[in-house]
């Protein structure tokens, strides 16, 4: 993977911050912790996407009919935790 360098300008806090960090040891240098930024927007970008098409899609395919009750009870039988 080739890498670009760029120069970027940070106030004294910001750098403090990151200085901060490495200094607990999650990450190793400033290098490191700006892509792991940018990993995370990238990713949280793509979740918003998919947010966005899924309540696009809920629009889409209009009214229930449904009760409420019924719709608790689908959407528990289909929880994380009623797995466990």
């Amino acid at each position: 993977m080739a890498t670009i360098r760029k120069t970027i300008t940070l106030s004294d806090s910001q750098d403090a911050w990151i200085k901060a960090q490495i200094a607990r040891g999650a990450f190793t240098n400033d290098s490191e912790y700006i892509r792991d930024l940018v990993r995370r927007d990238q990713e949280g970008q793509n979740s918003l996407a998919e947010l966005r098409q899924a309540i696009a899609e809920g629009l889409e395919s209009g009214v229930s009919d449904l009760s409420l009750d019924d719709i608790w009870t689908t959407a528990e039988k289909h929880s994380p935790s009623a797995d466990a």
